[in-house]
């Protein structure tokens, strides 16, 4: 198969508008590259007249540093590593992709290779929402990648919205094919076409499906995670009755995502409604969850759109109701995808790394043994068998790091760069006397605990209750940040100094289409949703000066 047209991405990827920030594009298959690690070269000391200037001074002083700890003993090398993130945010983010194995590039520009590691916490989201979903009636099933492009021409915004992502495949077996078949950007389409022969009756109502699979969208500017030209994600797919079921199919659908995002991944979203613009291309509305992430950037990070009945009249998807007469069904669709994990690197992450909320985090507590004397180690080892063992029975997702090719600084560095919330340390001397010590990702020295009990129920319950205060810190410490970058303006002037400042701005809005496009063109920033919650009224429309009925928030955004 080949594809033969291959074209720039449109507004609504995953359900977003165009990013307004530039971003670094993936570059082929070479590796992530963090920025801040050069290489080491040997030379004569410089002739006085050659004297380095003071940035390549403190580049040597960077290096000589770099090689006497680079042994894996202390954690500044491991940090010397990574671009800071006050100096250059998005660096700092590849570095922390690439140093934590998260991913790396494809061999075709603008795709990733999700890497094991990264893999397991997408696994962590999946466990958690295919079990919510099932609870909620929805069946997984599983559509064709290969959809044909007349489909995709049915519904007139669809096409218009997503005609300049698609990748098409126009060659079979070495031949032309007859009609050109869309690698699939989303499956609405494909659904309503199956759904059309599944459902005849009011009977077959609801019908609520999910599928977890892989879409195509042909982006210009790429970032891991965020952006790419192939990501995975679920698409829920539901059919109704009632108008009224749709909606609020969709409103409860946003509310599971706003539940995940706040409860597991300590990502304290803000839900709220798309405008008209921002909506998805075929919808009669979008619902969205917006996260605020370490450079104040708005993220996208799931939605759900009331389709209303626009797929089924173009795909003739009718049920027969009780008096006997055709109707078409109501509709809804919902969706996340593996750009949450962006969101939770871009959300916790700092210049040592990822920090992972313990409830998604694929290993919960690192063990290191740490034996100097080889007579100690068959007593080290038992004791983290043990609290291994321990830890297992009370649920917790634990890994022993016994590897004896490195040290314990230099594990401590990979396992903090990596983000698992608890380390533990066992050695001779905590063996002979019981204890052990235990240290939190998400603090410095003053997290570390000495005399930490080695008796099984002891030793559990003081790692859970570190995962719980780790769990709550790291929602608070993003709520609190959160927070304190949404202002309230009352301007479109007070709006463009918010924004030129890298803030939230939000307040009245009942402006136009037009308004809110020259906001846009303006500042770069988005109407990003209408929350659901809203503060007390009256509002005025910060451009018009006229009554509001509600209040928008405005950010740049990924």
């Amino acid at each position: 198969m080949s594809a033969s047209q291959l074209a720039r991405g449109s507004a609504h990827a995953q359900g977003a508008a165009r990013p307004t920030a530039t971003l670094r594009p993936c570059r082929g298959p070479a590796p992530f590259r963090s920025s801040v690690v050069r290489p080491i070269v040997a030379s004569a000391a410089p002739a006085a007249q050659d004297a380095p200037a003071p940035k390549q001074q403190k580049q040597q002083k960077q290096q000589k540093q770099q090689q006497k700890q680079g042994g894996g003993g202390g954690g500044k090398a491991a940090e010397a590593a990574v671009t800071p993130r006050s100096e250059d945010f998005s660096k700092w983010y590849l570095d922390v992709v690439a140093k934590a194995e998260l991913a790396d590039y494809g061999p075709v520009r603008g795709t990733m290779v999700i890497r094991p590691y990264g893999y397991s916490i997408w696994e962590s989201i999946q466990s958690y929402l295919d079990a919510r979903f099932k609870e909620l009636g929805v069946q997984n099933a599983y559509f064709p990648q290969l959809i044909p492009y007349s489909f995709i021409t049915k519904e007139a915004e669809h096409v218009e919205g997503f005609a300049p992502e698609l990748a098409l495949v126009t060659k079979g077996g070495g031949k032309d094919l007859e009609e050109p078949l869309v690698v699939r950007p989303t499956s609405e389409t494909i659904v309503n076409h199956m759904f059309s022969q599944w459902i005849q009756s009011y009977r077959d109502l609801p019908m609520r499906v999910n599928q977890w699979c892989n879409v195509h969208r042909w982006e210009m500017r790429t970032r891991p995670f965020v952006r790419t030209l192939e990501f995975l994600w679920q698409e829920g797919h539901t059919a109704h009755a009632t108008p009224e079921e749709a909606e609020a199919e969709a409103r409860r659908m946003i509310d599971v995502y706003t539940a995940f995002a706040c409860d597991m991944a300590a990502m304290p979203v803000v839900p709220g409604r798309k405008s008209r613009i921002e909506s998805f291309a075929g919808a009669n509305c979008t619902y969205t969850i917006e996260a605020m992430m370490g450079d104040q950037k708005a993220l996208q990070a799931g939605t759900s759109h009331n389709l209303g009945t626009n797929f089924a009249r173009a795909f003739g998807t009718q049920y027969l109701d009780k008096e006997s007469k055709r109707q078409p069904v109501h509709q809804s669709s919902w969706g996340v995808s593996t750009r949450f994990i962006g969101g939770i690197i871009m959300t916790h992450g700092d210049d040592k790394g990822l920090r992972l909320p313990p409830r998604l985090a694929p290993i919960q507590v690192v063990i290191i043994p740490i034996v100097k004397k080889e007579e100690d180690r068959p007593a080290v080892n038992e004791a983290a068998a043990a609290l291994e063992a321990a830890a297992k029975a009370a649920g917790i997702r634990v890994k022993v790091d016994s590897d004896e090719r490195q040290t314990p600084g230099w594990k401590y560095n990979h396992w903090e760069m990596r983000g698992v919330p608890v380390r533990v340390e066992v050695g001779p001397k905590d063996v002979a006397s019981g204890t052990c010590v235990t240290a939190r990702r998400d603090m410095g020295k003053e997290g570390k605990q000495m005399g930490v009990p080695m008796e099984a129920g002891a030793f559990a319950a003081h790692v859970q209750g570190l995962l719980d205060d780790i769990q709550r810190g790291l929602a608070e410490q993003a709520k609190a940040f959160r927070d304190e970058n949404i202002v309230d303006v009352k301007t479109y002037d007070e709006l463009k100094a918010a924004i030129a400042e890298g803030k939230w701005a939000r307040g009245g809005w009942a402006a136009s289409d037009e308004d809110e496009k020259r906001v846009k063109e303006e500042t770069q920033a988005t109407l990003r949703c209408f929350p659901f919650e809203q503060p007390a009224g009256p509002h005025t429309c910060l451009m018009t000066g006229k009554p509001a009925a509600e209040v928008a928030i405005f950010a740049k955004s990924y």
